[in-house]
Order: structure tokens, then C-alpha cells, then sequence
């Protein structure tokens, strides 16, 4: 055993039946460490080039973490990752809650399933004892039916749970991965993958600890962040608040994106805000494993959109997606979207997105009331929204296109819809307007998943001070939001390598945790002397794999693009005037390949990937 992880991946395929365990020794975790490093390297070495993503020869990655049950804040995360249904190319996504510790607390640091059941199963993992049981009773249930049928069943409510919902039984293409009900691991379709192998849930239950290297350190660190947490002003906000904080604070800087990303404000937004959830509907605040900050909204309804506590409650982006980019400013229905995601597996962004595209769509008569079955496609129709979700989720009608993405939707109706898709390598633009955030904005557009927030900077952050963090990094000075220099391309590159690297480390981007304490907290699991160039070349090494599979999957330069409504100016608001200029986003890709090792197309060089200690990729 290696300190900090248990040197076990558990092995099951779907369509033999059989159940095995690798072995890993401590340089492969050293080199991987966890989270997105596993993904990338078991999808690179085992996933055959043009491989249907839901096919039975794809491969679906649970991975955690050094992090990943140790008792400190921010060790509730683990990763999913396959080839992405909906991108084509690399997938991945994040999820908190309490499956990530349980998994390692049961004796594993990484799940690989393969194959497909020929009848719906779950996995039981009791410590050491992995059974593959009969799931065909579970088929067509809520994910909330499920975890109280399956907990039932085993004897415990305390057993853990990863599962999809009808949504991804019915594959489609932006399906989530459930953990606990709501924890969402939400992006890039991991649940249709899930659905498309038979495997309705995996249930987990652990009886092991995490042993540490320097457990007085990690200790000290854990207290150090308890302490922290009760006057840091970002973890305040976010015990207080959740992520619903932005929603006043991005509307008046015009980063609320409306009507789909048409404005950047929103005149609603005062009814979607934090002190109208909170006021409103707000019940509890829930959190994470260890996590003392409990960002988490819990929230009920009892009128006329009826929302069960159990599922959660809106977060940012979901207020955003479900909201204000469907032009709806009923909360309580917004948070009956939320719940409705929960329960049928979905991604909340891709769902909102898709349906505004929808809605502009049937404003600009390229759908019509015929093809949506009678419901009236308007903005701001909420129950239109609502009844959206159901459809899509059961594949039915309009849904049934929608279920794909609006990327293949608006090939499918055509007539020019293309314009009004908003999405990167076929994923939709998460809740942050690049017009506003014009790094960020590169950053979608060179992301390995498609349009993704959360491994890319947010350069309203950047504006008016640099922090410790990135002064470690050499970043010495702000820069405007809407600059696209070489000097915002470093730092979109330095910070993205950053969360690249907190990726694969498998920790909450919520937690204030400076770059020398990471590296400590680090130290103290495995007993290795590793610093910041260290995980900051992770991070590096993580990417660049992600690319390479992008690049053996056909994936090309002109994937790097942002769609043109983000190069057309805003003709009102708090950005009026605003807009991305097409030839500075060019250079700034081209800019960013140079700076990470990649060739004029994009494709990491074999120096970089020598470099990096993965040559063996270069021959994949």
C-alpha cells in the first residue's frame, strides 16, 4: 500500500460478469495522482480509436483522489470520465457529496467498468465484497425511488450511492452521474454512458480509513481550514449564499446570460437572486463529506410547483440555465426544473441551454407549435420549460431531438439553426458570458470537454487584484476582463493548469486553499516531498492527454472556436458595444498552443509529451 491510496482499481466487466482488481504501484500515482490523470490514461490506453461512446467498448472511470476521504473540507469530490456522447472526444466531470469517501473508504482509488449487462444491474461494493446485482426492478424510477429502494434493500440508509436516472436509461447525450441524490457530476454526458452499459447505480459502503503519511500535518491543515472557513469572505459567501450569490453580482456586470446569451442582463433577476431563495423557499443548507462551508441549498415548495428538500435546490448555474437564458423569473419553477434534473439524471446546463435554443428557435418560426406538439415554445413560458424536461428525459417528440444537444439538434432541424446553438465541441456554454470574460472565453473554446467553467479562469477575478496564488505562479499583474493579450493567455494558462491540477487531485474549488498549503496537505497523505512546478506540470500532463485523444478522435483546430453570437457586439446593457473580435481569438489560441508545447494545429508535440513523461502517448 501507498500512503494516501489504497494501490487498488476495481475492474468490472458488464458483459463477461467478471469482477478483478489491478495493482498500481506508487509511481503510477505519483505521475497520475487521481481524478482526470486516471481518466485520461486508462481512456488513452484501452479505449480504441472511433469507438462509439455508447458502445459496449468504451469505458466508464470512477476516480478519486489523494484528497479524496481524508477528513478535511474538500475531500468529498471524485471524477467520471468516459468518451463523451455528447462531444465525441474526451469527457469528464466532477461530483461532491459522500460516494467519493465512501469508495476509498471501502478499499479503492478507481472503478473501470466495460461491457454492457444484458439486463439493468447495480454494483454492491461492501469493502473488499463487489457483487453485480439485478437492477431490472430499478428501471424507470426516480433517482430518489432508487437510492430509497436500493438502501432498503441492503439494509442501510447509510450506504452511499452514484446513479443515473431515466435520463441516462434512455442515453441521452447530456445525462448526469447522481451522487446522494443531488450531487451532480453534470457534465459531458457521463450518465448516457452509464445507461448505454445496462448499470443503474453503484452502491457503496466502507469500513477502511485513508492512511496518511503525516497525519499531525494533515490534521493541523484540517483545523487550520475549519478555522479559516468562519471568516474567509469567499467561504462566508458561500455557506451564506451558495453559488446563487452571483446572480445579482453577474447581472449588473452583464455575465447574466438571457434569452440564450442574446443580453448579458437579466430584468428578472431580483426573483432568481440568493435573498429571494433564501426568503423564499430556502430550507437547510447542506454540504459535502468534512466539509464545514455547506454551500449546498436545500429548498421546498408546496403551490403549485410542488419540490421535495431531498433533491436539493438550484445552484448559479442552474438559476442561470433554467432561468434567465430561458428568459423564466419564477423561482419556484425554476427550482421544479432543478428537482425534475435531479430526479431524471440530467445536466442542468446542457438542459436549459437546449431548451433555449429551442425557444429561440420557435420565436424565429424554425420550430412551430406542429413541432413541439402543441406547447408554446415562448421565453419566459415556464411551464413550457418544465413540460421540456419531462419530454427530453422520456425522449419523446421535440425531446427526442433536444435529447441529443443542440449541437445535433440544430443539425437535425436545420434552416439555419445552427446560429442559435450555443456550444463548443458540442457542449453547451456553461453560465458565464465570454463577451464579459474574454479568457474564459478562450478557455471554452480550447477546453478538452467542450465549453466547461470550471478548469478555466474567471478573469472578473483578476481585475483589480492578483492574489497569493497566482503571484506564486508569476502573475504579477491584473488585467482588463475583455483582454485577450499574450499576458491574459498566460494566465488563462497558468490558472487553468492549476484547476487542471486540482482535477486530478480531486478537490473542491470552493475551498480556499492557497497553492503552498496544497502542496503541504499533499506531503502529509503521501509521505512525497512534491511543490508547485510539480502539480502544475500535472496539471499540464493532464490536459495535454485530454488532447491527444481528442486529436486521435478527429478532432481539429477548427474545433476551437466560440459561436458567432459571442463575436457580435451587445446592443444594450452593461456591455453594450462588447464583443469578441474573431482575429484576437484566433491569436490567442494560436498563442496558447505555443505556450503549452502544442504544433500549429493544436496537436501536442513528442518533445512536450516526452517532457511531460508520456511518450507512449505519442504512438496512440
Amino acid at each position: 500500500m501507498v500512503f494516501g491510496y489504497f494501490g487498488k482499481t476495481l475492474r468490472v466487466n458488464l458483459s463477461s460478469g467478471t469482477i478483478s482488481a489491478d495493482e498500481n504501484e506508487e509511481d503510477f500515482y505519483r505521475r497520475y495522482f487521481g481524478g482526470s490523470g486516471l481518466i485520461s490514461y486508462y481512456l488513452l490506453k484501452e479505449v480504441g480509436a472511433g469507438v462509439d461512446a455508447l458502445s459496449p467498448d468504451n469505458r466508464l472511470v470512477f476516480a478519486a483522489g489523494p484528497v479524496t476521504g481524508v477528513p478535511i473540507a474538500g475531500g468529498g469530490r471524485n471524477s467520471v470520465g468516459a468518451k463523451s456522447p455528447l462531444n465525441g472526444g474526451y469527457g469528464q466531470a466532477e461530483v461532491g457529496g459522500f460516494w467519493g469517501a465512501e469508495l476509498r473508504h471501502a478499499g479503492w482509488d478507481a472503478i473501470v467498468v466495460e461491457g454492457k449487462s444484458e439486463n439493468p444491474v447495480y454494483l454492491w461494493i461492501d469493502d473488499d465484497r463487489v457483487e453485480i446485482r439485478d437492477a431490472r426492478h430499478l428501471w424507470g424510477k426516480t433517482t430518489l425511488e432508487v437510492q430509497k429502494s436500493i438502501q432498503k434493500e441492503l439494509g442501510s440508509t447509510t450506504i452511499r450511492i452514484a446513479q443515473i436516472g431515466p435520463a441516462g436509461e434512455n442515453q441521452v447525450r447530456y445525462a448526469c452521474v447522481v451522487n446522494d441524490i443531488n450531487h451532480a457530476a453534470g457534465r459531458s454526458g457521463m450518465g448516457a454512458v452509464m445507461g448505454s452499459k445496462n448499470l443503474r447505480a453503484i452502491a457503496v459502503r466502507g469500513h477502511q480509513k485513508v492512511e496518511l503519511a503525516d497525519e499531525k500535518t494533515v490534521n493541523s491543515l484540517a483545523k487550520w481550514l475549519r478555522d479559516d472557513v468562519k471568516t474567509n469572505r469567499m467561504a462566508v459567501g458561500f455557506s451564506q449564499n451558495g453559488t446563487a450569490g452571483g446572480v445579482s453580482a453577474f447581472n449588473a456586470m452583464g455575465n447574466l446570460p438571457t434569452k440564450n446569451f442574446r443580453y448579458g442582463h437579466f430584468e428578472g433577476a431580483d426573483k432568481l437572486n440568493a435573498q429571494a431563495l433564501n426568503e423564499q423557499i430556502l430550507v437547510k443548507r447542506g454540504g459535502c463529506f468534512a466539509c464545514p462551508i455547506r454551500c449546498k441549498p436545500h429548498v421546498g415548495v408546496k403551490d403549485t410547483y410542488d419540490v421535495d428538500p431531498a433533491y436539493g435546490g438550484p445552484e448559479y448555474e442552474t438559476l442561470g440555465s433554467l432561468g434567465s437564458s430561458c428568459g423564466v423569473d419564477n423561482l419556484e419553477a425554476v427550482a421544479r426544473g432543478n428537482q425534475q434534473c435531479g430526479a431524471y439524471g440530467l445536466d442542468t446546463i446542457s438542459t436549459g441551454v437546449t431548451i433555449a435554443f429551442a425557444m429561440e428557435c420557435f420565436e424565429k418560426g424554425i420550430l412551430t407549435e406542429k413541432d413541439t406538439g402543441g406547447v408554446k415554445l415562448n421565453f419566459g413560458n415556464a411551464d413550457a420549460m418544465l413540460e421540456m424536461i419531462e419530454l427530453i428525459a422520456r425522449r419523446e417528440g421535440i425531446g427526442n431531438v433536444l435529447a441529443d444537444g443542440s449541437a445535433r439538434a440544430a443539425a437535425a432541424i436545420g434552416k439555419g439553426a445552427e446560429e442559435f446553438a450555443m456550444q463548443v465541441k458540442g457542449q453547451e456554454v456553461p453560465m458565464h458570458e465570454p463577451r464579459c470574460k474574454a479568457g474564459l472565453g478562450m478557455g471554452y473554446a480550447i477546453s478538452p470537454t467542450g465549453a466547461d467553467h470550471c478548469h478555466n479562469i474567471h478573469d472578473t477575478g483578476y481585475v483589480m487584484r492578483i492574489g497569493s496564488g497566482p503571484k506564486a505562479m508569476g502573475i504579477l499583474e491584473p488585467l482588463p476582463s475583455q483582454d485577450l493579450s499574450a499576458g491574459k493567455v498566460r494566465m488563462q494558462l497558468y490558472g487553468s493548469l492549476w484547476q487542471h491540477a486540482l482535477n486530478c487531485l480531486v478537490f473542491c474549488q470552493f475551498v480556499p486553499f492557497a497553492s503552498d498549503r496544497m502542496t503541504d496537505l499533499i506531503n502529509g497523505i503521501t509521505g512525497w516531498n512534491t511543490n508547485l512546478w510539480e502539480l502544475m506540470k500535472l496539471g499540464e500532463r493532464c490536459i495535454t492527454m485530454a488532447r491527444a485523444f481528442n486529436m486521435r478522435e478527429g478532432k481539429t483546430k477548427a474545433d476551437d472556436f466560440l459561436p458567432k453570437r459571442f463575436l457580435t457586439a451587445f446592443e444594450s446593457g452593461p456591455l453594450q458595444g462588447v464583443a469578441i473580435k474573431e482575429d484576437e481569438l484566433a491569436r490567442a489560441v494560436e498563442t496558447y498552443y505555443g505556450m503549452v508545447g502544442w504544433d500549429s494545429e493544436g496537436k501536442p508535440t513528442s518533445a512536450k509529451l516526452e517532457e511531460l513523461g508520456v511518450g507512449w502517448v505519442a504512438g496512440m
